[in-house]
Order: C-alpha cells, then sequence, then structure tokens
C-alpha cells in the first residue's frame, strides 16, 4: 500500500479486539502478547505519562524507547507528518483497551493486566460530562502538548465505558468503578429514540443535541452490553435489518453501497447470543466470502464505503472502510464464530 496515514497503522481498537478474540478463541498467550504491548504502550508514551493510549501505534514489534506513532514521509512538504486522529485519545477505544486487559486477566495468575485497565480507567474518569443526560465525552484529538478536547459524546463509546467500568467494578470491587459504568449506561440509554426504534449515534459538540446519524454498531452494542437492554431495545434489530442490511449483511449506515464486515460479524454474534443460530450463521456465510488471499477479511465488499460521518482530520472528506484486509473486521469474525461476548469477556449475554 502506498505511503500514507493508513500504512504501517496498528489501531488500538483494532488490536484489542483481537486481544478479546483470541481469549475466545483459547489462544490466550497471543492474547497476552498484545496486552503486554498496551501495557507498554501505556508506560512508554513520548509525551503522556497520565494513563491514556494512543488511537493508533506504528505497526511492529515493541522494542525500546518511546512507543513509536504511524507516520509517513511527505514528498511535496519534505517532511515526516502524523495523522491527527491516530495521535489523539478517543474514550472508546481506551474503553476496549481496558476489556482487552480484563479478558486477560480473568486467565491471568497476575493483576498486571486489572492493574493496567484501572489506570485507563482513571484516564478516562476525567471526562465525565455534567451536560444533558450526563455519560462521557469523546477524548482528545491532535498533537500534544495541546490536543483538542472533544465535547461530543457517543452512544458507541458510553456502551464501550459502560461494559469496561462495570466489569473493572467486578474484578476489583471497587464501588467507584460502578458509579462510573452506570453514568455511562444512563446516556446510552437516553440515546435512544422510541420514533424510529434506534439509538442515535450520539450528541454534537454541545452535549444535548442528539446526532441523529444512523450507524449499526450504535444498534448492536448496547444490545451485547447492557444487562437487560436486549429485551428493552429488541426493536434496534428490526431497524437495523430494515435500514441497513445488504446483499444479505449489514452496511455500516444507511447509505447500504455494500456489505461491512466487522458490523456483519457483531449482528452474527448478537444473533448467536440470542440463540438464532440460522440467522447467525447465514450472516457467517457472508462474512466468509470476504475472505482475503492472507486468510483475513475485508473490511467491505466495495472499494470505499461511506460512514455517514466525515474524517476528523479533514471534515470536507467522508470517513471510509477501504476493500482491505483489516484486523477488525477478522476479529468480530472469530467472535462471532465462536459466540464470545467481548462485552462480557464470556458467553452469553450480560
Amino acid at each position: 500500500m502506498e505511503s500514507g496515514p493508513l500504512h504501517g497503522a496498528a489501531y488500538l481498537y483494532d488490536n484489542a479486539v483481537a486481544a478479546i478474540a483470541l481469549v475466545g478463541c483459547g489462544e490466550r498467550d497471543k492474547a497476552r502478547r498484545i496486552g503486554a504491548a498496551i501495557l507498554w504502550a501505556i508506560d512508554n508514551d513520548r509525551t503522556w505519562h497520565d494513563g491514556r493510549l494512543r488511537n493508533a501505534y506504528a505497526a511492529g514489534v515493541v522494542a525500546s524507547g518511546s512507543a513509536k506513532l504511524p507516520g509517513w514521509w511527505d514528498n511535496t512538504q519534505k517532511k515526516w507528518l502524523e495523522d491527527r486522529y491516530q495521535v489523539g485519545s478517543d474514550n472508546g477505544n481506551v474503553a476496549w483497551a481496558m476489556l482487552a486487559l480484563l479478558s486477560i486477566d480473568d486467565v491471568s495468575a497476575s493483576s498486571r493486566f486489572r492493574d493496567g485497565a484501572a489506570r485507563l480507567g482513571t484516564w478516562v474518569a476525567q471526562w465525565a460530562d455534567t451536560r444533558g443526560t450526563g455519560g462521557f465525552t469523546g477524548g482528545t484529538f491532535g498533537h500534544e502538548p495541546t490536543p483538542e478536547v472533544r465535547m461530543w459524546k457517543s452512544t458507541e463509546h458510553n456502551t464501550d465505558l459502560a461494559a469496561a467500568f462495570g466489569l473493572l467494578a467486578i474484578r476489583t470491587g471497587d464501588s467507584r468503578w460502578r458509579d462510573k459504568a452506570t453514568a455511562a449506561e444512563h446516556f446510552v440509554n437516553t440515546m435512544w429514540n422510541p420514533a424510529c426504534a434506534c439509538f442515535a449515534a450520539g450528541t454534537a459538540e454541545d452535549g444535548v443535541t442528539h446526532n441523529p446519524i444512523l450507524a449499526l454498531d450504535a444498534q448492536v452494542w448496547p444490545l451485547m452490553a447492557l444487562h437487560g437492554a436486549v429485551e428493552k431495545f429488541a426493536s434496534a434489530i428490526t431497524t437495523a435489518e430494515q435500514r441497513m442490511s445488504v446483499d444479505e449483511g449489514f452496511s455500516y449506515g444507511e447509505d447500504r453501497d455494500g456489505v461491512w464486515t466487522e458490523g456483519t460479524g457483531q449482528m452474527a454474534l448478537l444473533m448467536k447470543l440470542l440463540g438464532r443460530t440460522g440467522r447467525a450463521n447465514s450472516l457467517i456465510a457472508v462474512i466468509e466470502s470476504q475472505r482475503s488471499p492472507d486468510g483475513g477479511f475485508y473490511a467491505t465488499t466495495v472499494r470505499e464505503l461511506p460512514t455517514g460521518f466525515m474524517l476528523d482530520t479533514d471534515p470536507t472528506k467522508p470517513r471510509l472502510y477501504f476493500r482491505l484486509s483489516h484486523l477488525g473486521a477478522a476479529s468480530w469474525a472469530a467472535l462471532a464464530e465462536r459466540g464470545f461476548n467481548p462485552f462480557t469477556v464470556k458467553k452469553g449475554l450480560p
């Protein structure tokens, strides 16, 4: 692939989901390798020593010195560039790192992964919001020393945090994590719109106005992550089927230009957790059709799949998924096949 933001970038979210999938597949030693790299990144940032992680790191062996960040040489400007999203810290991605560390801690004799998750949780806790229905804001965007603070709130992020904080409360016995889980869960519940039987994607920068974009993960994840949500918000499945299904699978949003492999895996897992095995297997067959030559899975069936969102780094351009072999897609395919819930880090609904 040509030089640019995606070249040689290892995204925190993708690797966190991969670690959980490896635990679900019984590959605990491999999961620990990812977990150890996450812990190493917390301790070896080039600037921050406050318990945060970046959205992406340079792919490759973790060695010595500070954790390397992705970047590329720009021939036009004759300088090294870094992507402002990749060097930032989305709270949803940090939550997935927490879930990954806690999935490993469950099978580890040491508490270092659990302790690492608590450090991440302490960093996220500062982004608790009092506007509107509470919850947690988006995190940070851009370079040190003064990255921009993201004041919008995401249904997806808060779902992740409700699960991560809830699991941390169970593992540590510390009630303050339960309070934070409750705050995140309350926010997600208030994003439900009965009129469309769907979850809003979150809020605008004011922390109150609902973002009306329909995103598949915002419909599926709460049902897998929040206790009782699958009964309370079951009609979200119908909405997804009616408004986001395409070519026997699911798209990211309402454009329905092609299949989003990762999201189709998420729906397949939900179906399996609900005991709808036939439906789950038909979705898994769609995912299998997207195998790449390297044994992985393409992110989408089309060259470019729109999400409905615009790029943080260039708001004039749409945020797209490309037909590239994608770790996130492979990880959700494995989770669906195993029936392993990444939000509870076990088989079954919360």
